[in-house]
């Protein structure tokens, strides 16, 4: 797996012992090997196979997504294809966090 920024994914991998971090860690080590494989992909579709457990939530997803794109050498073209899945563009920094929600009266 290309990491670009070892620093980084090392430092996720030490301050993310717990069950919760851990999984996002995991989660994400796994969708960075299979990003490695596949030419074309979907965000969505590789943190689905990734999760063995079955078991992130939208904010952990948006975590992993948060790590592949700051970590990955496919980091940049990951964040843009995950951002475009919510209908934000590309120029936009950051990933978006599917866990959020805003609701608008018509």
């Amino acid at each position: 797996m290309p990491i670009t920024n070892q620093k980084k994914w090392d430092n996720y991998v030490s301050k993310n012992k717990d069950d919760y971090g851990k999984a996002c860690v995991d989660t994400a080590r796994e969708a960075m090997r299979l990003l490695d494989e596949e030419k074309d992909f979907d965000c969505h579709d590789l943190i689905c196979r990734a999760d063995k457990n079955d078991d992130l939530t939208g904010f952990m997803a948006g975590a992993v997504s948060s790590i592949i794109s700051q970590c990955h050498s496919r980091g940049e073209e990951w964040r843009k294809k995950w951002n475009e899945g919510y209908g934000v563009s590309g120029d936009k920094k950051g990933v978006v966090n599917p866990a959020l929600l805003t609701i608008k009266e018509k």
